[in-house]
């Protein structure tokens, strides 16, 4: 199945209602201005800070919605500040090769380029400017859990 005829397909149900994410990035302005241009987000609001920044933004990626902010005081940081992150954040967009080209052509880290993958999606991994890990899938189809577990160890088996 191509990407083009996947745009007919939906999210598969257990994803649509999801964990929100709230990132935190060292300049919340330039990530939404990078998020806007590379991943096609549109800003829902933006609390600034009173000393400066953004408080509190929410932005949508292909309908999914994202909390961020800049760091300040608080239990939180960046990943620039941690040398890494250990959250990698998953999003279903119609097209992820077009969003791929898009984000790359933004300024986006190409981690492993868009593959159709043993589950029924075709993927891809983007790290963006500000150190965080995207996975932006395009649904392919519904497999059934024992297709699923056949797929796999197949994928396992392989060098």
């Amino acid at each position: 199945m191509t990407t083009r005829e996947a745009v007919q397909t939906t999210v598969p149900e257990r994803y649509r209602t999801a964990v929100v994410s709230h990132v935190m990035v060292s300049d919340a302005d330039a990530a939404i201005s990078f998020y806007t241009e590379a991943f096609g987000a549109t800003e829902e609001f933006r609390l600034g800070h009173p000393e400066g920044g953004v408080m509190h933004a929410e932005i949508r990626i292909a309908g999914a919605v994202l909390m961020l902010g800049d760091v300040s005081e608080g239990p939180f940081a960046a990943p620039s500040a941690l040398g890494g992150t250990s959250v990698a954040l998953h999003v279903f967009v119609p097209d992820v090769d077009a969003l791929t080209r898009r984000a790359v052509a933004a300024g986006a880290e190409l981690v492993r380029a868009p593959e159709d993958q043993f589950h029924g999606d075709r993927n891809v991994i983007l790290r963006d400017p500000f150190g965080h890990v995207w996975v932006f899938m395009t649904h392919l189809e519904d497999l059934s859990e024992e297709e699923l577990a056949r797929r796999f160890a197949q994928a396992q088996a392989q060098p």
